[in-house]
């Protein structure tokens, strides 16, 4: 049985890199001296603004810049990993692209996840400023014995982006961990919940959901086991919640309910 204990850190990323690259040492160092082996921080947590413009494009970083760099720096000093939502540079002009960087507790690059469904819905536009991720992309880390997935926000609503993470022929996750700015809304928090209970349910995983909070975002951070259970819950202030998963309750769900093994279905990408 392997064992992890996950800090999901809920707040709203303002438009200064430095001062988001603050806000996560603190709540990095805080998770560190609550025993977290990981923290979890919202989607844009480098830099946010309302609006999705020009002004993103201009704050977006490269990989290797500072805030990154930062990021790798925070990891080293605390002894915890991150998985941290970026804007990061584009090779297109005029465009950033929605990223997650997951840093293991030595400083280094464990992987990165570019955001596959962009979100043109509910009046937005995300496509117009950013430029959507591979859809190969197969974004999966170890740390201490547990198998990472990583995606972001909007993905949710794709239930097959969950199951090619839980059934990877390369070996299937423990825990997603899905950083969000779910934008407030009628019914905005019960398709959140619901949502991530469901990919929980049906791929027999651990979900942890990470949200940035008002006055954009509904916050709503939760932990939800394999079974569909919320084992730690956050509301919609700013602040961080822990939880420890383990492999021995995802095994326990799945010799009980061991639909990955019974489907009959696998996920092919259109394009």
């Amino acid at each position: 049985m392997a064992t992890l204990t996950i800090a999901a850190a809920q707040f709203a990323p303002a438009d200064d890199t430095v001062a988001n690259l603050e806000t996560v040492r603190v709540a990095a160092e805080d998770a560190a001296a609550r025993g977290a082996d990981l923290l979890v921080t919202p989607e844009y947590t480098s830099y946010f603004t309302a609006d999705i413009d020009d002004r993103f494009v201009a704050a977006a970083q490269p990989l290797d810049g500072p805030f990154v760099s930062g990021l790798l720096d925070v990891a080293r000093s605390t002894g915890i990993a991150l998985v941290v939502g970026v804007a990061e540079t584009s090779d297109e002009s005029g465009r950033f692209r929605n990223t997650l960087v997951a840093v293991r507790p030595d400083g280094s690059l464990a992987v990165t996840y570019r955001k596959v469904h962009l979100y043109d819905a509910f009046g937005a536009r995300e496509s117009d400023r950013i430029e959507s991720g591979a859809v190969d992309q197969l974004p999966v880390f170890s740390l201490r014995g547990v198998r990472i997935g990583l995606e972001t926000c909007y993905d949710l609503r794709f239930p097959e982006v969950t199951r090619r993470l839980a059934a990877a022929e390369s070996g299937a996750v423990d825990v997603v961990v899905l950083p969000a700015e779910w934008v407030r809304g009628p019914g905005k928090e019960h398709h959140w919940r619901t949502l991530l209970t469901a990919r929980a349910i049906e791929n027999t995983v651990w979900v942890v959901g990470v949200g940035q909070t008002g006055p954009v975002g509904i916050g709503g951070s939760v932990v939800i086991d394999p079974s569909g259970v919320a084992v730690a819950a956050a509301g919609a202030t700013p602040g961080t919640l822990l939880a420890t998963v383990d492999t021995a309750t995802t095994e326990a769900v799945r010799a009980v309910n061991p639909s990955l093994s019974l489907r009959r279905f696998d996920v092919v990408p259109r394009g």
